[in-house]
């Protein structure tokens, strides 16, 4: 080697780390202070703390400089977190159909009637058309259409229309508001104990951690990063963690669970991971394994396939101290199972654990950190969730190379199922056959050896006794078996890469979530995945059933899974909250104000004043529109819509004003002038301006006292320039604009205006 090789690292503990693993290879490094400590000896290595981009060689010097991103690859950036409305961020439901219901904040239900071009003062503007009681009509700007949610309510209840500005939407939202305040109040109780208590504050080394997330063999999505980013900052807390992270099956939850595990062995605490069946642990296990096996961690599972023995030794570990991270079955709950030091439970599909397990669990969840892991919860979890009593992560996005399992709705027909079944021998693959009734389960399997003979065929069903159902299952795992007759036993986590076709009988007397679970058991490879979903004649389906059967067509995508649930909770209502039903409450105001009114009562309870969303007028002289010659479609310009609506930053409109043009081409006027009111109705957010106006050489600004931190910070400015500035007592701050025939400069003195008025009533 003719160059000195300078290593800069971020922090002094990376550098240590650095320097440990160039030893263990017989590679001297000199720990140095600085640059200018390099004696430049040829093939030397030095080490020093800095920051640096990236590296470079500089042959004048006879100088390497490698930065310990170019070793270890780059950090992800740790982000600063805000507690956020769950609410506002999960409840983005699909595109309104004209006929839809929506929900206005002030003026109740209505019926959507598609979007409307008006033009006043010679403008024209679009409009969200929504029809009250008696023909009443409401022209909401599309700007402000974050005011109107789409009525998610109760199935098999219909409401009435309120009357626009009728006191009935007052009376019941009153009504269910008191309602609310008490389950507020009891559903605090119930988790101030977990907020109360002192629980551990879990540090996270940086170098360490980075080391364990080179070891995953993937790449990351961003809903995995995110959800990651969400466990740790909640495990850093002082209280300790209750957080639900929804993911598809394969989409990387497991993944969540190691590095939130890492955390905790890094902390000299111990792990449990509780899944619901024995074959499942023993999965876990070998994945869990695999990953710390390089790092001086005990895995143990705890499970029937251990002998008595071997199981007596792990329980001592567990008290002891010795055994960092235990995986099993609800057999972890039993009496004689203590832990020396428990930092973290990790919950897998909780929802198939009984009442007792999870009285137990609600006894632990009140000091421990605890992560639960689904890929459809069911409504009752969804709505603790929803209401910010639960912290809830979603991981949406599908790995790469995951294909969408395409899904097939028909009669029971014998040739489907022969050609099925030959169509996944012929590609070396397996399939399920799900038929949820064990006293004919013996006679389906039989039929299917008939239709295929040469398919090796077994059966799986809760009958058999453990051992021999876990037999089976390792068979089918290990490919002795290519066709497994069986029941719902299969829902659970299973990974079986080779099974990329499912066939359930009588899909109609399964739940929504029940069939999602099933779907999800194939297409974990990278193959294409076929599911086929015999019914009775469509005449004989239940209403539910039909009901459940559209949504699960509809959701065919990748990632659906939370909607599934959406829809579920929507089809079966809320769930009993604490023994009383709110499906009435729901259905009067449908199921965004619900939360919203929840919210509210939490957070009045809680002494921490609920302040309204902010959602400003803005009233400018200017057509601001999407034309149907830009965006010819509709929904998408009705999606753009609520895009639009919904930001709150301005990189975010610049990001979306290239996004459009990418898209459909330059902008026209009317969309440059709509993204302009945007832009006006984020700045008179963060001024606390409920209302804009320009109207000839004036700008009228209308405050909202209760959106700003210092009302009082603009009477200097106003006092500067008495001239240009008049506030009355109405608190209308009116200005004198300059040079009102250039619109560009009206927009900019009034973008600018804006700007100062944040920084002064925000400080």
């Amino acid at each position: 080697m003719n160059y000195a090789v300078l290593l800069v690292c971020s922090t002094q503990a990376q550098a240590d780390h650095l320097a440990s693993i160039l030893a263990s290879y017989g590679i001297e490094v000199l720990k140095i202070d600085g640059f200018f400590d390099i004696q430049r000896a040829k093939g030397m290595v030095y080490i020093c703390e800095g920051q640096l981009s990236a590296g470079f060689v500089w042959p004048e010097a006879s100088l390497s400089i490698i930065t310990e991103a170019e070793i270890f690859g780059k950090k992800r950036a740790g982000k600063i977190r805000r507690k956020h409305q769950v609410r506002s961020e999960l409840l983005t439901f699909e595109d309104l159909n004209i006929g839809d219901l929506v929900v206005h904040d002030e003026h109740g239900i209505g019926r959507y009637e598609g979007l409307s071009t008006l033009k006043l003062n010679g403008t024209s503007n679009d409009f969200l058309l929504i029809v009250y009681k008696d023909g009443d009509k409401l022209y909401l700007p599309v700007e402000r259409m974050g005011m109107a949610q789409k009525y998610m309510g109760v199935d098999g209840i219909e409401p009435v229309l309120d009357k626009m500005g009728g006191a009935s939407w007052g009376k019941v939202r009153e009504k269910v508001k008191k309602s609310v305040e008490k389950i507020a109040g009891e559903l605090l109780k119930l988790y101030a104990e977990r907020r109360v208590k002192e629980g551990f504050a879990f540090k996270i080394s940086d170098s360490d951690f980075h080391e364990f997330e080179a070891g995953f063999q993937y790449e990351e999505t961003p809903d995995q990063l995110k959800a990651i980013d969400d466990v740790l900052y909640d495990m850093a807390q002082p209280e300790p963690m209750d957080r639900l992270v929804c993911g598809d099956v394969g989409y990387g939850k497991t993944e969540v669970a190691l590095r939130a595990s890492f955390a905790v062995v890094n902390n000299n605490k111990q792990a449990a991971i509780l899944v619901p069946t024995t074959v499942l642990a023993e999965q876990h296990y070998e994945t869990f394994s695999s990953r710390y096996e390089n790092y001086p961690v005990k895995v143990s599972c705890l499970s029937r396939f251990r002998s008595i023995k071997e199981q007596q030794t792990i329980v001592e570990g567990l008290k002891t101290g010795e055994i960092d991270i235990v995986i099993g079955t609800h057999r972890l709950l039993q009496k004689d199972i203590s832990f020396k030091d428990l930092g973290l439970i990790v919950l897998d599909e909780e929802q198939r654990f009984g009442v007792k397990h999870k009285e137990k669990l609600k006894k632990l969840r009140s000091s421990v950190d605890v992560l639960a892991l689904t890929a459809t919860p069911i409504p009752r979890t969804l709505h603790l969730s929803l209401m910010g009593i639960r912290d809830i992560s979603i991981i949406s996005t599908p790995p790469e190379q995951r294909h969408p399992i395409i899904t097939y709705i028909s009669e029971f027909d014998e040739s489907i199922i022969i050609e099925a079944l030959r169509k996944e021998l012929k590609r070396n693959g397996q399939i399920f056959f799900v038929h949820n009734n064990i006293n004919t389960i013996k006679k389906t399997a039989s039929h299917l050896k008939t239709l295929v003979p040469e398919i090796r065929v077994a059966m799986a069903h809760g009958r058999m006794n453990e051992d021999e159902l876990e037999q089976v299952m390792f068979r089918f795992m290990n490919k002795e078996i290519d066709l497994l007759v069986c029941t719902t036993i299969i829902e659970s986590g299973l990974d079986v890469p080779a099974a990329n076709t499912i066939i359930v009988n009588r899909a109609d007397r399964f739940g929504l979530a029940q069939i999602y679970q099933l779907r999800g058991r194939v297409g974990r490879a990278g193959e294409q995945a076929y599911a086929y979903l015999f019914i009775p004649n469509e005449s004989v389906l239940t209403k539910d059933a039909q009901k459940r059967l559209k949504v699960l067509m509809e959701h065919s995508d990748l990632g659906s899974g939370f909607q599934i649930a959406m829809s579920d909770l929507k089809i079966r209502g809320g769930g009993t909250i604490l023994g009383a039903s709110q499906s009435g409450h729901i259905a009067a105001v449908g199921y965004d104000m619900f939360l919203k009114l929840m919210e509210d009562a939490v957070s009045h309870i809680k002494g921490e004043p609920a302040i309204e969303h902010l959602s400003p007028e803005i009233n400018i002289s200017l057509s601001a529109f999407i034309s149907e010659d830009y965006i010819p479609d509709i929904s998408q310009r009705l999606t753009t819509y609520r895009r639009l609506s919904k930001m709150n930053t301005l990189k975010e409109i610049a990001s979306f004003k290239s996004e459009l043009i990418d898209r459909f081409g330059p902008l026209t006027d009317e969309t440059a002038n709509l993204l302009l009111k945007i832009m006006l109705r984020v700045l008179a957010v963060n001024a606390g301006v409920k209302r804009l106006d320009i109207t000839e050489n004036k700008l009228l600004l209308y405050f909202s006292e209760s959106h700003q931190k210092n009302p009082f910070g603009i009477v200097d400015m106003i006092v500067s320039e008495k001239e240009r500035f008049e506030f009355t007592t109405d608190h209308v701050l009116k200005v004198k604009l300059i040079d009102q025939k250039k619109a560009g400069s009206v927009l900019a003195q009034t973008k600018n205006i804006l700007k100062e008025i944040t920084q002064r009533v925000n400080n």
